[in-house]
Protein backbone atom coordinates (compact mmCIF):
# COMPACT_ATOMS: atom_id res chain seq x y z
CA UNK A 1 0.00 0.00 0.00
CA UNK A 2 1.21 3.66 -0.40
CA UNK A 3 1.61 5.74 2.63
CA UNK A 4 1.55 9.25 2.76
CA UNK A 5 2.43 11.97 5.34
CA UNK A 6 2.07 15.60 5.14
CA UNK A 7 4.17 18.03 7.17
CA UNK A 8 2.78 21.44 6.00
CA UNK A 9 2.89 22.16 2.22
CA UNK A 10 5.14 19.21 1.75
CA UNK A 11 3.86 15.80 1.03
CA UNK A 12 6.07 12.89 1.21
CA UNK A 13 5.33 10.05 -0.71
CA UNK A 14 6.42 6.62 0.27
CA UNK A 15 7.25 3.83 -2.40
CA UNK A 16 4.63 0.67 -2.85
CA UNK A 17 6.20 -2.34 -1.62
CA UNK A 18 6.12 -5.96 -3.57
CA UNK A 19 5.36 -9.19 -1.42
CA UNK A 20 7.22 -12.40 -1.52
CA UNK A 21 4.70 -13.60 -3.97
CA UNK A 22 4.27 -10.94 -6.30
CA UNK A 23 7.51 -9.88 -7.05
CA UNK A 24 7.96 -14.21 -7.67
CA UNK A 25 5.17 -13.65 -9.97
CA UNK A 26 6.62 -10.60 -11.76
CA UNK A 27 9.52 -11.96 -11.82
CA UNK A 28 8.52 -15.74 -12.90
CA UNK A 29 6.53 -13.45 -15.92
CA UNK A 30 9.47 -11.83 -16.96
CA UNK A 31 12.04 -14.61 -17.01
CA UNK A 32 9.70 -16.92 -19.27
CA UNK A 33 8.74 -13.94 -21.78
CA UNK A 34 11.92 -11.89 -21.79
CA UNK A 35 14.51 -14.58 -20.27
CA UNK A 36 15.74 -11.63 -18.08
CA UNK A 37 16.60 -13.27 -14.86
CA UNK A 38 14.95 -10.50 -11.87
CA UNK A 39 16.85 -11.39 -8.74
CA UNK A 40 16.25 -10.99 -5.27
CA UNK A 41 18.53 -7.69 -5.41
CA UNK A 42 16.45 -5.86 -8.07
CA UNK A 43 13.51 -5.80 -5.89
CA UNK A 44 13.67 -2.25 -4.95
CA UNK A 45 14.47 -1.20 -8.14
CA UNK A 46 11.01 -2.82 -9.52
CA UNK A 47 9.11 -1.17 -6.50
CA UNK A 48 10.71 1.90 -7.48
CA UNK A 49 10.14 1.95 -10.87
CA UNK A 50 7.11 0.36 -11.29
CA UNK A 51 5.65 2.27 -8.33
CA UNK A 52 5.03 5.06 -10.25
CA UNK A 53 2.59 3.15 -12.40
CA UNK A 54 0.98 2.35 -9.90
CA UNK A 55 0.39 6.08 -8.45
CA UNK A 56 -0.62 7.06 -11.72
CA UNK A 57 -2.92 4.21 -12.74
CA UNK A 58 -4.71 4.67 -9.09
CA UNK A 59 -3.93 0.74 -7.89
CA UNK A 60 -3.89 -0.34 -4.46
CA UNK A 61 -1.27 -3.54 -5.14
CA UNK A 62 1.54 -4.97 -7.79
CA UNK A 63 -0.85 -8.33 -7.87
CA UNK A 64 -3.52 -5.10 -9.34
CA UNK A 65 -0.77 -4.26 -11.56
CA UNK A 66 0.06 -7.58 -12.81
CA UNK A 67 -3.46 -8.30 -13.34
CA UNK A 68 -3.79 -5.05 -15.32
CA UNK A 69 -0.41 -6.14 -17.47
CA UNK A 70 -2.06 -9.41 -18.57
CA UNK A 71 -5.34 -8.18 -19.11
CA UNK A 72 -4.00 -5.35 -21.59
CA UNK A 73 -5.01 -6.31 -25.28
CA UNK A 74 -3.43 -3.86 -26.58
CA UNK A 75 -0.20 -4.50 -25.32
CA UNK A 76 1.29 -1.15 -24.26
CA UNK A 77 1.04 -2.37 -20.58
CA UNK A 78 3.74 -4.78 -20.92
CA UNK A 79 5.79 -2.46 -23.73
CA UNK A 80 5.91 0.45 -20.47
CA UNK A 81 7.11 -3.01 -17.67
CA UNK A 82 9.84 -4.12 -20.52
CA UNK A 83 10.74 -0.42 -20.66
CA UNK A 84 11.13 0.05 -17.01
CA UNK A 85 12.68 -2.83 -15.90
CA UNK A 86 15.55 -2.57 -18.68
CA UNK A 87 18.55 -1.31 -17.65
CA UNK A 88 20.39 0.53 -21.07
CA UNK A 89 23.69 1.94 -20.11
CA UNK A 90 25.61 2.42 -23.00
CA UNK A 91 27.98 4.88 -24.58
CA UNK A 92 30.21 5.43 -27.56
CA UNK A 93 33.38 3.40 -27.54
CA UNK A 94 31.89 0.92 -24.64
CA UNK A 95 34.33 -1.89 -24.55
CA UNK A 96 37.13 -0.37 -27.50
CA UNK A 97 39.16 -3.26 -28.14
CA UNK A 98 36.06 -4.78 -29.43
CA UNK A 99 35.76 -2.12 -32.34
CA UNK A 100 39.46 -2.04 -32.99
CA UNK A 101 39.51 -5.46 -34.31
CA UNK A 102 36.33 -5.43 -36.00
CA UNK A 103 37.74 -3.09 -37.58
CA UNK A 104 41.57 -4.36 -38.08
CA UNK A 105 40.91 -8.09 -38.70
CA UNK A 106 37.22 -8.88 -39.23
CA UNK A 107 36.57 -5.75 -41.87
CA UNK A 108 39.47 -7.15 -44.00
CA UNK A 109 39.02 -10.87 -44.21
CA UNK A 110 35.05 -10.26 -44.90
CA UNK A 111 36.41 -8.13 -47.45
CA UNK A 112 37.61 -10.23 -49.29
CA UNK A 113 35.68 -13.29 -48.38
CA UNK A 114 32.02 -11.88 -49.09
CA UNK A 115 31.60 -11.87 -52.88
CA UNK A 116 28.49 -10.64 -53.29
CA UNK A 117 29.02 -7.56 -51.23
CA UNK A 118 26.02 -8.16 -48.84
CA UNK A 119 27.90 -7.36 -45.52
CA UNK A 120 25.37 -8.73 -42.70
CA UNK A 121 25.81 -7.21 -39.36
CA UNK A 122 23.37 -7.37 -36.57
CA UNK A 123 23.61 -5.48 -33.28
CA UNK A 124 21.81 -7.14 -30.94
CA UNK A 125 20.45 -5.54 -27.69
CA UNK A 126 21.53 -2.05 -28.97
CA UNK A 127 19.99 -0.01 -26.09
CA UNK A 128 20.24 3.97 -28.08
CA UNK A 129 21.85 3.23 -30.56
CA UNK A 130 26.00 3.97 -29.65
CA UNK A 131 27.25 0.60 -30.77
CA UNK A 132 25.23 0.48 -34.01
CA UNK A 133 26.27 3.41 -35.11
CA UNK A 134 29.77 3.13 -34.34
CA UNK A 135 30.27 -0.15 -36.57
CA UNK A 136 28.45 2.43 -38.95
CA UNK A 137 31.28 5.25 -38.45
CA UNK A 138 34.03 2.46 -38.85
CA UNK A 139 32.71 0.52 -41.74
CA UNK A 140 32.07 4.11 -43.64
CA UNK A 141 35.80 4.71 -42.77
CA UNK A 142 36.84 1.22 -44.22
CA UNK A 143 35.78 0.94 -47.05
CA UNK A 144 36.06 4.97 -48.31
CA UNK A 145 35.12 5.22 -52.09
CA UNK A 146 33.83 1.55 -51.92
CA UNK A 147 31.21 1.87 -49.69
CA UNK A 148 28.84 2.49 -52.36
CA UNK A 149 29.47 -0.86 -54.42
CA UNK A 150 28.49 -2.95 -51.07
CA UNK A 151 25.10 -3.05 -49.22
CA UNK A 152 26.68 -2.08 -45.74
CA UNK A 153 23.70 -1.65 -43.53
CA UNK A 154 23.40 -2.67 -39.83
CA UNK A 155 20.35 -4.63 -38.58
CA UNK A 156 19.72 -3.29 -34.59
CA UNK A 157 17.63 -4.79 -31.94
CA UNK A 158 15.91 -4.36 -28.85
CA UNK A 159 13.10 -4.77 -26.88
CA UNK A 160 12.82 -1.75 -25.34
CA UNK A 161 10.62 0.29 -27.77
CA UNK A 162 11.69 3.84 -25.46
CA UNK A 163 15.57 3.27 -26.22
CA UNK A 164 15.01 2.55 -29.65
CA UNK A 165 13.27 5.41 -30.31
CA UNK A 166 16.03 7.65 -29.04
CA UNK A 167 18.31 5.38 -31.08
CA UNK A 168 15.96 6.19 -34.33
CA UNK A 169 16.36 9.69 -33.29
CA UNK A 170 20.42 9.66 -32.81
CA UNK A 171 20.71 12.96 -30.61
CA UNK A 172 23.49 12.85 -27.80
CA UNK A 173 24.77 14.50 -25.54
CA UNK A 174 28.57 16.24 -26.00
CA UNK A 175 29.28 13.90 -23.06
CA UNK A 176 28.36 10.91 -24.67
CA UNK A 177 31.02 11.86 -27.80
CA UNK A 178 33.35 12.91 -26.14
CA UNK A 179 35.57 9.69 -26.41
CA UNK A 180 35.00 9.96 -30.17
CA UNK A 181 37.58 10.96 -32.52
CA UNK A 182 37.47 14.80 -33.44
CA UNK A 183 37.25 13.80 -36.88
CA UNK A 184 34.33 11.48 -36.31
CA UNK A 185 32.37 14.00 -34.51
CA UNK A 186 32.80 16.79 -37.32
CA UNK A 187 32.10 13.68 -40.49
CA UNK A 188 29.15 11.89 -38.59
CA UNK A 189 27.28 14.49 -36.48
CA UNK A 190 25.42 18.01 -36.93
CA UNK A 191 25.87 20.17 -33.72
CA UNK A 192 22.54 21.52 -33.08
CA UNK A 193 20.37 22.86 -29.62
CA UNK A 194 19.80 19.50 -28.86
CA UNK A 195 22.85 18.14 -29.10
CA UNK A 196 25.34 15.99 -31.50
CA UNK A 197 22.81 14.53 -34.44
CA UNK A 198 23.96 11.93 -36.29
CA UNK A 199 23.88 12.68 -39.79
CA UNK A 200 21.21 11.38 -41.81
CA UNK A 201 23.69 9.57 -44.02
CA UNK A 202 24.92 7.34 -41.28
CA UNK A 203 21.14 6.83 -40.06
CA UNK A 204 20.21 5.51 -43.41
CA UNK A 205 22.90 2.90 -42.65
CA UNK A 206 21.43 1.36 -39.71
CA UNK A 207 17.89 -0.46 -39.50
CA UNK A 208 16.30 -0.06 -35.58
CA UNK A 209 13.72 -2.66 -34.99
CA UNK A 210 12.07 -3.85 -32.27
CA UNK A 211 12.89 -7.61 -31.50
CA UNK A 212 12.63 -10.00 -28.23
CA UNK A 213 15.98 -12.55 -28.31
CA UNK A 214 13.75 -14.86 -26.26
CA UNK A 215 11.47 -15.68 -29.48
CA UNK A 216 11.81 -19.57 -30.21
CA UNK A 217 12.99 -19.19 -33.93
CA UNK A 218 14.78 -16.32 -35.28
CA UNK A 219 13.10 -14.72 -38.67
CA UNK A 220 15.79 -14.20 -40.29
CA UNK A 221 16.49 -15.18 -44.51
CA UNK A 222 20.18 -14.79 -44.84
CA UNK A 223 22.80 -15.53 -41.82
CA UNK A 224 24.72 -12.90 -40.36
CA UNK A 225 28.53 -12.86 -40.62
CA UNK A 226 28.83 -10.34 -37.55
CA UNK A 227 26.66 -10.23 -34.25
CA UNK A 228 27.50 -7.93 -31.32
CA UNK A 229 25.68 -9.03 -28.46
CA UNK A 230 27.27 -7.34 -25.55
CA UNK A 231 26.30 -6.63 -21.78
CA UNK A 232 22.61 -8.51 -22.63
CA UNK A 233 23.28 -11.82 -21.26
CA UNK A 234 24.68 -11.09 -18.07
CA UNK A 235 20.49 -10.45 -17.17
CA UNK A 236 20.12 -14.32 -18.55
CA UNK A 237 20.08 -17.68 -16.26
CA UNK A 238 22.64 -20.34 -17.63
CA UNK A 239 20.25 -22.17 -19.60
CA UNK A 240 18.46 -19.16 -21.22
CA UNK A 241 22.21 -17.81 -22.32
CA UNK A 242 23.16 -21.22 -23.45
CA UNK A 243 19.63 -21.40 -26.07
CA UNK A 244 20.39 -17.83 -27.03
CA UNK A 245 24.35 -18.94 -28.48
CA UNK A 246 23.02 -21.69 -29.85
CA UNK A 247 20.05 -19.62 -31.69
CA UNK A 248 23.06 -17.15 -32.79
CA UNK A 249 25.22 -19.96 -33.90
CA UNK A 250 22.36 -21.47 -35.80
CA UNK A 251 21.79 -17.65 -37.71
CA UNK A 252 25.68 -17.26 -38.66
CA UNK A 253 27.47 -17.54 -41.68
CA UNK A 254 30.70 -19.91 -41.20
CA UNK A 255 33.19 -18.17 -40.49
CA UNK A 256 31.38 -15.49 -38.52
CA UNK A 257 32.30 -13.47 -35.60
CA UNK A 258 30.20 -13.09 -32.12
CA UNK A 259 31.22 -10.33 -30.07
CA UNK A 260 29.62 -10.40 -26.18
CA UNK A 261 30.93 -7.72 -23.18
CA UNK A 262 33.76 -8.37 -21.76
CA UNK A 263 32.08 -9.38 -18.54
CA UNK A 264 30.59 -12.57 -19.90
CA UNK A 265 31.80 -15.56 -21.51
CA UNK A 266 30.11 -18.41 -22.84
CA UNK A 267 30.14 -22.22 -21.73
CA UNK A 268 33.10 -23.79 -23.91
CA UNK A 269 31.72 -27.68 -23.21
CA UNK A 270 27.91 -26.39 -24.32
CA UNK A 271 28.68 -23.96 -27.56
CA UNK A 272 29.96 -24.88 -30.85
CA UNK A 273 31.95 -21.08 -31.10
CA UNK A 274 35.58 -21.34 -31.72
CA UNK A 275 37.36 -18.58 -29.20
CA UNK A 276 39.23 -16.46 -30.78
CA UNK A 277 40.17 -14.07 -27.36
CA UNK A 278 38.38 -12.70 -24.59
CA UNK A 279 34.21 -11.81 -25.64
CA UNK A 280 35.41 -12.81 -28.83
CA UNK A 281 34.28 -15.68 -30.67
CA UNK A 282 34.13 -17.65 -34.48
CA UNK A 283 32.08 -20.20 -36.29
CA UNK A 284 34.41 -22.20 -37.83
Amino acid sequence: MLMAASHGKRQVHHVFSITDHEFKQLASYIKSHYGIDLKEEKRAMVEGRLGKILLQNGMDSFSDYFKHVLSDKTGKAVTVLVNKITTNHTYFMREQSHFEYFRDKVLPELKTRVKNRDLRIWSAGCSTGEEPYTIAFIIDEFFGGEKLLWDTRILATDISTKVLEEAVRGVYSSESVENLPTVWRNKYFIKNESGYEVTDRIKNEVIFRKFNLMDRTFPFKKKFHVIFCRNVMIYFDRQTKIELVKKFYDAMEHGAYLFIGHSESLYREETAFKYIMPSVYRKD
